[in-house]
């Protein structure tokens, strides 16, 4: 099945790329969670949109992104959310959580599609956040999410 991507996926490709795979897997998981578009040559018009949409996103060069990432190094990020008295919280934090929370740290502006949280965090304590700056040049960002 030849599809187009709208949303990053891991292993397989970044917006605007026209991908091949199995059917299953683009017609029960892509195409319903809006990860992708089916190809047509409608959609082949799509792409160039798709493309400078993601431009306008992307950090420009690898020099930028190791820039971006020594800055989030250096960052200490506090999360406050509401937490019950041994110390789970009141659902998890997300990634607009994190993006909001390392701005108001003083960080730059991230997009929440490039945090990627391996575990949910659930609750209070030190937690390690790795952000995709570019496709060769990854960040951690450690938050500290505290009862708030």
């Amino acid at each position: 099945m030849k599809l187009i991507l709208t949303n990053e996926v891991s292993g397989l490709g970044a917006p605007g790329d026209v991908v091949e795979v199995k059917d299953g897997y683009g017609r029960n998981y892509l195409i319903p969670r809006g990860f992708a578009i089916r190809w047509t040559r409608g959609g082949e018009k799509q792409i160039e949109s798709i493309k400078k949409a993601r431009d306008a996103r992307e950090i420009r060069d690898i020099g930028t992104a190791k820039e971006v990432a020594g800055q989030l190094g250096a960052l200490k990020v506090k999360l406050a959310t509401r937490a019950g008295d041994s110390g789970r919280l009141f659902g998890s934090v997300t990634t607009n959580d994190v993006a909001d929370a390392v701005k108001a740290a003083g960080g730059p502006i991230l997009d929440r599609r490039r945090i990627e949280i391996v575990n949910p965090i659930k609750s209070l304590g030190s937690h390690k956040i790795t952000v995709k700056l570019h496709p060769e040049v990854s960040a951690s960002v450690d938050v500290e999410v505290v009862a708030g």
